[in-house]
């Protein structure tokens, strides 16, 4: 099997729904932290830059794809335990997310 193939096959991505939402105040950047239930995978801690497309109103409920395999990571004061994916256009972020409403924790393939 191809290493790169293999290395994506080895990501583990789901998708989950945003649970809570609050603004980040020790971020360098504006960010949001997030709780996110991933079904029987249990609920994450994520954060993210994404303030100027989104408000936290907005955000409660969204269901979001995150890659939940990373290490841990901590970021200011928080750490973080899922990576949250989203398209980057200069310094502006638009979250992935299913087109329509799914089970929290299917696995992204």
């Amino acid at each position: 099997m191809n290493s790169l193939f293999k290395s994506f096959k080895d990501l583990d991505i789901r998708v989950g729904t945003i649970i809570h939402v609050e603004r980040f105040e020790e971020a360098i950047k504006p960010s949001y932290k997030f709780k996110i239930d991933f079904g029987k995978l249990g609920i994450l801690k994520s954060s993210a830059q994404v303030t100027k497309n989104y408000t936290p109103e907005h955000l409660l409920g969204f269901q979001v794809i995150a890659v939940v395999n990373f290490p841990k990571k901590q970021i200011a004061n928080f750490m973080s335990e899922c990576l949250v994916l989203g398209v980057v256009d200069n310094d502006s972020v638009v979250l992935l997310k299913p087109e329509s409403k799914t089970d929290n924790g299917l696995r992204i393939a």
